[in-house]
């Protein structure tokens, strides 16, 4: 690819500065809580509608329940089919529908501010103009997609199939995740599998027949001592019980408890071991009369570092040309990236925008870091078309 192309994409991209601002204002300020699936379709139609305009096609797969899903496509220009690149980012933010009329979109100097500035409406403006800019400076041997997903910060339930039907045999995946408050990409995420735990047991009176029952309650208590065992800080895997309830009244045996459990682990080796004993343990509650069971509820797989360091050598090299240095870092929080890496894709994230201190109310986004992030990916693309 010449050098020439490569001018062409950066010159585009250091022109379009107020362009990304005001497209990151305009997404902010549209409430798109996960189960707000008029907003999160509302911020769909807003990217569709910027995309289309610039002669972008767009697929709208439409669900009944969650957003719909959203895929743009820019076509390679061979005669052969070929393995395409494939951006991600998710359109869903934590923050309730309402919180837009408390707090909506601000701006201190280089620092917005906002529900979703940096996770990851930031990310979703870098995709849309690092497409933007394919398009209009040059035509690649193979297709780059973008999918717009809607449901990722609870665990991708209806996503998941979606990013896995689209990435298969896609020769790179980059998802627009936050950059690290440090500046640095994410070349490794842990997994992460969330679970309900409902255990039933046997009612009695506590006081007139307490050996009659059997509780739920108590089984669920060893079970939770057990569980919590399981964590081992030195090789990353923690498992939490963050919510209990059960019982019918305070002088009744309880017939029945439940618990969400939260686990999270480094590899797929780790995940596979852990699920086994976990298993084993609501398999045997510890309290005769007592059955349990353990109900998956969404999951992430982990991003391991082997899968993300060729891309992240190709794109360092590439942010250096830009301008600014980066490393890889690891996160314990999860992303869709897992989903990609677990097959067998080479997958990088967090090459969004810098932002921090996301899923809270003084979350922000470098604004500084919107143009250069997105040139770094762009030419990454482009060294990746060259080789």
């Amino acid at each position: 690819m010449a050098n020439s192309i490569s001018e062409q994409v950066r010159d585009w991209l250091a022109g379009r500065f107020e362009e990304m601002t005001a497209c990151l204002e305009t997404l902010v300020n549209i409430d798109s809580h996960s189960s707000d699936k008029a907003g999160v379709d509302r911020v769909g139609e807003v990217i569709e509608s910027w995309l289309v305009e610039d002669g972008i096609a767009v697929e709208r797969i439409r669900r009944p329940e969650a957003g719909d899903i959203l895929l743009a496509t820019l076509p390679g220009c061979d005669d052969a089919e070929q393995a395409p690149i494939l951006l991600m980012g998710h359109r869903d933010t934590v923050f309730p529908t309402g919180t837009v009329v408390e707090r909506g979109y601000s701006c201190q100097g280089d620092t917005a501010f906002g529900p979703g500035v940096a996770d990851m409406k930031a990310g979703l403006v870098l995709n849309v103009f690092v497409l933007r800019a394919l398009r209009h400076c040059t035509a690649l041997p193979f297709p780059v997609q973008a999918l717009f997903t809607a449901d990722e910060e609870i665990g991708s339930p209806d996503g998941t199939a979606f990013i896995r039907q689209t990435a298969e045999g896609a020769r790179a995946v980059f998802n627009a995740e936050p950059g690290r408050v440090s500046g640095n990409v994410v070349t490794a995420r842990k997994g992460g599998a969330s679970f309900v735990i409902e255990v039933t047991g046997k009612a009695a009176h506590s006081g007139v027949s307490h050996a009659d029952g059997a509780s739920a309650i108590e089984a669920l208590a060893r079970m939770t001592t057990r569980i919590h065992a399981l964590t081992d800080y030195d090789s990353g895997v923690t498992t939490n019980i963050g919510t209990i309830s059960g019982g019918t009244a305070r002088n009744a045996v309880a017939p029945f408890a439940r618990a969400e459990l939260d686990t999270r682990f480094v590899t797929a080796e780790q995940r596979e071991h852990l699920i086994a004993e976990l298993n084993a343990i609501v398999g045997d509650p510890g309290v005769p009369g007592t059955m349990a069971r353990l109900i998956p509820k969404s999951e992430f797989l982990p991003l391991e570092s082997v899968m993300s360091e060729a891309l992240f050598a190709r794109y360092q090299c590439q942010a250096r040309i830009v301008g600014f240095a980066v490393e890889g870092e690891f996160t314990g929080g999860c992303s869709d990236a897992g989903t990609t890496a677990s097959l067998g894709i080479p997958t990088l994230c967090g090459t969004g925008p810098v932002g921090a201190l996301m899923h809270t109310e003084d979350e922000y986004c470098q604004l500084d870091t919107l143009v250069p992030r997105a040139q770094a990916l762009a030419l990454t693309i482009l060294d990746l078309a060259e080789r």
